[in-house]
């Protein structure tokens, strides 16, 4: 990677605060098939629904392309972290 994804977890986090939503994690995961992921967790306190995903999606993605962290391809992720709970 050419710059730190720790670097960029702080500076979606800083730009996403005035939105009162949090990062849970920021990773990258190198696939040996097709694509590589840049997956970005987020909660709120309350919850978090799809209109929020969204919004922070669009402050998340403009950070992501400038900072410019790595020369490879790669699939923006932005999801909550209740993700796996609608089950219950």
């Amino acid at each position: 990677m050419k710059k730190d994804l720790k670097e960029l977890e702080s500076l979606i986090k800083k730009a996403l605060e005035e939105k009162e939503i949090l990062v849970d994690s920021v990773t990258y995961e190198k696939n040996s098939g097709n694509y590589n992921v840049l997956s970005v967790v987020l909660d709120k306190v309350g919850g978090i629904d799809l209109d929020t995903v969204v919004e922070a999606t669009n402050i998340i993605n403009p950070i992501v392309d400038q900072y410019d962290f790595t020369d490879d391809s790669y699939i923006l992720d932005v999801t909550s972290k209740e993700r796996g709970d609608y089950n219950e």
